[in-house]
């Protein structure tokens, strides 16, 4: 007996394939094409900002204007640019110093409490980002408890003020908001380590902590690379954790810079906005190829 042919089978996957196909347009690439449109666009009379969706009309005086904010003589983005940087660096590198510890006791040492601390991890996913972010305000208020415990150890004389601008209140609401993400992912890859391997690195004479650095560590390489890409993709456009933790200029992020130029000055910036959404975008791209062929080796190095 001979299968169905071979159109019969291109037709059964086109027809899975669409509902994503037709998502991913509707969502990614009709968007991504209206930013196109406004970048390249120019303002009415009125200063509202005008799509073109012609390319062959597309205008380059958005994108001038946006590399003189970020070089130019007066450029005031890209000292932005690099404390955005420098803030996602610090807080990734927390994240997983907090993060691969917990994944780890999780996926080696809870033992019949597996389940347990899995709901423990998954728990802050159901509370929004905003409602915990609101949460931390009320503790790290001047007479928050966060104050009251520091005081009542001795280790402050007075209250600080942590949402004052505090570029460490930035830092570490971005680890608070983020890292729940990567103990996840850290934790996936940590549990489908085959444990023999482990024991046959202890059978050979290592110790724990030489199993850990030349077993466990190398082969938990791709879930520590994938859930750094899951965390620092997001914390790079952020602008939600700086305006509810500190909102000063002094501590502004790359995404305060997109956001006020979309929502403000009556849409006049829009324009240099969505130029920089896309330059964004772009910057945002290397460490997506990056993940994508260091996966390809590592899946084909395991073959």
């Amino acid at each position: 007996m001979t299968g169905p042919p071979k159109s019969q089978h291109r037709l059964f996957w086109a027809a899975l394939a669409a509902p994503g196909i037709i998502w991913l347009a509707l969502l990614f690439i009709v968007p991504f094409y209206a930013i196109l449109a406004i970048a390249g666009g120019g303002l009415d009379i009125f200063g509202n900002p005008v799509a073109v969706w012609n390319p062959l009309q597309w205008s380059s005086a958005n994108l001038t204007g946006a590399w003189h904010d970020v070089a130019g003589a007066s450029a005031f983005a890209g000292p932005i640019l690099l404390r955005t940087v420098l803030y996602v660096a610090l807080a990734s590198v927390i994240s997983l110093v907090i993060a691969y510890p917990a994944a780890y006791f999780v996926a080696r040492f809870s033992g019949r409490r597996k389940a347990l601390f899995l709901i423990l991890l998954v728990a802050p996913f159901w509370i929004s980002y905003m409602m915990r972010m609101l949460a931390w305000i009320d503790l790290l208020q001047t007479n928050g408890y966060v104050n009251k415990v520091l005081t009542s150890l001795h280790l402050i004389s007075q209250p600080v003020d942590w949402l004052g601008g505090m570029w460490i209140t930035v830092v570490l609401g971005l680890v608070y908001g983020y890292i729940p993400y990567l103990i996840l992912v850290l934790y996936a890859g940590l549990d489908r380590i085959d444990q023999a391997l482990i024991e046959a690195g202890r059978d050979l004479g290592l110790g724990r902590v030489r199993t850990f650095v030349r077993v466990t560590l190398p082969m938990s390489r791709q879930a520590i690379l994938t859930g750094m890409l899951i965390t620092v993709l997001p914390m790079l456009g952020d602008y939600f954790t700086n305006q509810l933790l500190s909102g000063t200029t002094g501590t502004a992020m790359f995404g305060n810079v997109i956001d006020d130029q979309l929502t403000s000055s009556g849409g006049v910036l829009e324009g240099q906005g969505a130029v920089f959404s896309l330059l964004f975008l772009l910057v945002l791209i290397a460490p997506m190829i990056y993940y994508v062929v260091a996966t390809n080796r590592s899946s084909r190095g395991a073959t």
